[in-house]
Formats: structure tokens, sequence, C-alpha cells
């Protein structure tokens, strides 16, 4: 960037310079000026944080809709929308595929979770709404793998992608949540009673363990998510239809 010194008067030009240079002036003081067309290292930093903020969480949501699952299952030879519950998420590839498929999907789709927000932390600028904007990538991804883009906005219960949210949120409450899932899932013999119970109360410990408020809603928008996606499984609970993990 260069700058010189030069005195002008009321109603004078840059001498020689109109087409290269932009100037601002007041009668008979000395301004600086720059050529024209030339950002400032702020404002081009101001643009730059300006487009952060909107493609990562755009970002979150597609790396949220990649379907681990679908694509462990291909790797072993079966398309997992077609057998068991037709879900591409961990519980019917484990048990489409058994346990160390079942593992590498809940790990992936956990990782797809945790990681836009962890680096949403990283990534996006300073600002008064970082920390919503924070969230909302941990939002978009739950939403990216439930509706995911790439299957026609048709993907899984968003479970393992919630616990990687979670996890971020507040590691240490992650333990009460699974001691409430194991409890009810060994009690109930469902899964899906299991993940319902873990998601709903995971907000209440959020609120009761004096977290900010914005954490709380984000915890509660993702378990009214997972609610919804589990509309069915709820009326098969409630008919006694549901499928058990025990064996009869």
């Amino acid at each position: 960037m260069y700058h010189s010194n030069v005195f002008l008067t009321n109603g004078d030009c840059c001498p020689g310079l109109m087409a290269l240079q932009s100037c601002c002036f007041v009668d008979g003081e000395t301004v600086n000026w720059r050529p024209a067309g030339t950002i400032s290292q702020h404002h081009a930093r101001g643009i730059i944080d300006y487009i952060m903020n909107i493609l990562w969480p755009i970002a979150s949501y597609l790396i949220g809709a990649i379907p681990f699952g679908l694509l462990v299952g291909r790797l072993a030879g079966i398309d997992v929308r077609t057998a068991g519950s037709g879900n591409i998420g961990a519980t019917n590839v484990n048990r489409l595929l058994g346990k160390k498929f079942g593992v590498i999907t809940l790990v992936l789709d956990c990782l797809k979770g945790f990681l836009p927000i962890f680096l949403a932390t990283l990534l996006l600028p300073d600002g008064p709404y970082r920390h919503w904007l924070v969230l909302l990538c941990g939002i978009l991804a739950v939403v990216g793998h439930m509706f995911p883009v790439y299957l026609g906005f048709r993907g899984g219960k968003g479970v393992a992608t919630a616990l990687g949210v979670f996890l971020f949120l507040s590691p240490p409450l992650i333990a009460i949540s699974l001691t409430v899932f194991i409890g009810v899932v060994l009690l109930s013999g469902f899964v899906s009673a299991g993940s319902l119970a873990a998601s709903a109360l995971f907000p209440c410990w959020l609120f009761f363990f004096g977290h900010p408020p914005a954490s709380v809603l984000a915890g509660g928008i993702v378990a009214a998510l997972i609610w919804l996606k589990h509309h069915e499984n709820i009326g098969r609970l409630w008919r006694g239809e549901e499928k058990t993990w025990k064996k009869r």
C-alpha cells in the first residue's frame, strides 16, 4: 500500500493521478491518498469473516449428511436401506452386520457431529453472535444426518450424531446420559426408548448444571429433532410392537 502527503485546496484535484487514485480532503488540509480500488487489510478480513460465517454452517450440514452407515454397509456388500429397519444408523448396521461394523458406524456418525462444531470454534471469527453460530453448526450437522441431501433427504434418527454434539457441549454430562441410556435399555429392552430418554434429559442436565442458555436451547432443539425422527418408534412403543434387542 502506498501513501504520500499532498497539499490540496478546495476544488483541487490530485494532479496527474485522477485515474489512479481516490482523494478525500478538506480545505487547506494535508491528506493521504491510496490507489483507487485498494482494499484495506481490515476490510479484506471482514469479507473473509463474513464468508466463513456463511460457508461453515453449510459445510457442517454437508458433513453431517455423509451416510456413513450406508457406506459401511456397501463395503460389506449390503444396502442397509433395504434390510432390517431400513435405517442408515449404527443400530441397524449392528443388527445386519455385527458389532464391529456397528461400532465403526457409531464412531463415524459421532465424529460428524463433534468435528463441525469443534472446528467452528477454530474457524469462525470473533463477534457478538459467534457462540450462536458455533451451536448452529452442531445443529446443522444433526439435521444433515437426518435429512441428507445425498439421499433425497431420507436419513437416520440422528442419535449418534447428536452424541457428538452433546460431547462437545459437556463431556462430563455424557456419562450421566449414557447411564440413563443403558439403564432404560436394560430395563425396557428397547434401544429407541433409551435414546428418547437420554436425549430428552440432556438439555435438562445442561440447565441444572448451569450451562449457558444458548447451549441449553441448542440441546433442546437437537433433542426435539431426535423425538421427531422417532415418531414411528414412539407409535410402536405405545402399541407394544417395537422390536426388542432381548432374545425372546
